[in-house]
């Protein structure tokens, strides 16, 4: 099973396997490269020798590679979870998206390449019921080990197109936040409303450092202005339109 509506082309990878526990795919994962260049990329993804693989790669220029086949297991999540359910790879397929990271080239994703990955996602929606809040970055099912694809990807603009679910950040105000030290009964709310969306983090009512790490990957996907793992009054208030956004 493969792209169908769009001009690709395919590189296949060596590492893969039987999805396990699932009838299909639910959950669609982006990526950054993380590398210098797309011959890099390509040849980790698909060679023997890393373990690692993902569905599809997009190029720069908004080109599509295929590696993995849809029905099957690539190796891209590693070790991860969402909604407790700890075999991400089983149950997602991944898009790899060229950019070298975070570090001295970071940069913006050229408008080709997001059109690509809109129209590559959508494309993906025809064969699989994934739901807008079941596409998800790298660093929301592995908080701290990965950050990508990080504050530069326009979720927003993928969202207004349908892929992904968004809501507008709340502005940055200051005032009183909660970071690591706290405890009580407002940081047991947040942990219980960062894990009602899917994050795995324990309700335990203090803020430790693997809360900071959640928050973390939150404000990367959904309140990128600022990222420092602390939940100020913007991003309590995004987090509450979000689960707003995904009961309705």
């Amino acid at each position: 099973m493969s792209v169908t509506g769009l001009p690709h082309e395919h590189i296949p990878a060596v590492h893969f396997g039987d999805r396990v526990g699932v009838a299909e795919p639910d959950i669609l994962l982006m990526h950054y490269t993380g590398v210098p260049t797309l011959e890099f990329a390509l040849e980790i993804l698909t060679s023997g020798e890393r373990e690692v693989s993902c569905h599809y790669l997009v190029r720069q220029d908004g080109g599509i590679v295929q590696m993995v086949d849809e029905d099957k297991r690539a190796w891209h999540a590693g070790k991860s979870s969402w909604e407790g359910a700890s075999d991400v790879n089983s149950r997602s397929i991944g898009i790899e998206i060229c950019n070298p990271g975070h570090g001295d080239d970071y940069h913006d994703f050229p408008d080709a390449q997001v059109e690509a990955v809109i129209a590559l996602s959508q494309d993906i929606f025809t064969r699989h019921a994934i739901e807008p809040c079941r596409v998800l970055a790298h660093s929301d099912v592995a908080p701290g080990r990965k950050i990508d694809p990080g504050e530069r990807f326009p979720w927003a603009r993928l969202a207004a197109r349908g892929v992904g679910l968004w809501t507008v950040p709340a502005a940055i105000t200051g005032g009183a936040v909660l970071e690591v030290g706290a405890s009580g009964d407002e940081v047991s709310s947040l942990q219980r409303n960062l894990a009602a969306y899917g994050y795995g983090v324990d309700v335990t009512g203090i803020y430790d450092d693997e809360t900071a790490t959640v928050v973390r990957a939150f404000q990367l996907h959904f309140r990128q202005e600022l990222c420092d793992g602390r939940a100020d009054i913007s991003t309590i208030a995004t987090l509450d339109g979000l689960l707003a956004a995904h009961s309705s």
